[in-house]
């Protein structure tokens, strides 16, 4: 279990204080989801949706990049 999750409602690293996710967390889910880039992407799109209502002052396209514009 990866101590770098989200902290609920400002979107935190819990690891690390970074915005969620975090590089280490992003390489761990790069390597939980090796073989499902489709899964990985539909899970991070959930936690977007999520983070938007929480965060209703952070433009979209920087929630966009944040949550998905790092993958490839």
């Amino acid at each position: 279990m990866t101590s770098h999750g989200p902290v609920l409602p400002i979107w935190h690293c819990g690891g690390c204080g970074a915005p969620w996710p975090c590089r280490t967390r992003r390489t761990e889910l790069r390597a939980e989801y090796d073989n499902a880039p489709v899964s990985l992407a539909l899970y991070l799109g959930a936690q977007l949706v999520v983070a938007s209502q929480d965060l209703p002052w952070v433009p979209a396209g920087d929630l966009h990049r944040r949550f998905l514009g790092w993958l490839r």
